[in-house]
């Protein structure tokens, strides 16, 4: 009888996990089929599109970085932050801020580029981008839930993070090695 409640509580990650997924499936079938515009985002200050790209996905891993420390802050891993009020807040918000500067980089990955796989480095950055947004999905679905494992919130927490961080390196790092920093 103890080892069905554990069974019982891992069934339950299947719901959010499969969320997940559909979402990380969903937009590599809209990024395939949509034909991509051209249309690109562009913001004022910056020298072109690939450039807003760039910046707005490294805001975003420095916001990563505020989540992971923040995280681990939480579950008690950093000793000096732990127990902080602040630290719950911060947490919150800057995961917020990193999901808001990442909105118009996937529109305009969506949207203008699609999904592409005619290198293996646009490959790679495509897939990332679905796996990114389909387990920020689960990680959204698991936060309000107390009867699912443990272990769940911090893996799909660091998928995220991962996910995020891999971005980063097929395009931000990709664009300022290839292009330079000031462009």
């Amino acid at each position: 009888m103890t080892t069905t409640v554990p069974v019982r509580a891992a069934s339950r990650a299947v719901l959010p996990l499969s969320v997940g997924a559909a979402v990380a499936i969903a937009l590599g079938v809209y990024g395939r089929l949509h034909e991509p515009t051209g249309v690109a985002v562009n913001v004022a200050g910056f020298s072109s599109p690939q450039s807003v790209k760039a910046w707005l996905t490294t805001v975003a891993v420095v916001l990563a970085v505020v989540q992971l420390v923040s995280a681990l802050a939480l579950f008690g891993h950093l000793k000096g932050l732990a127990g902080r009020r602040w630290v719950g807040p911060v947490h919150r918000w800057s995961g917020r801020a990193a999901v808001l500067v990442t909105l118009p980089v996937v529109a305009h990955c969506l949207y203008a580029l699609g999904f592409r796989y005619d290198e293996p480095r646009v490959l790679l950055h495509s897939l990332l981008g679905c796996f990114f947004f389909g387990a920020f999905a689960a990680k959204m679905l698991t936060l309000s839930r107390s009867d699912l494992p443990r272990w769940l919130l911090p893996a799909v927490g660091g998928a995220v993070f991962t996910g995020l961080v891999g971005l980063w390196l097929t395009s931000s790092l990709w664009f300022f090695t290839t292009f330079g920093i000031i462009r």
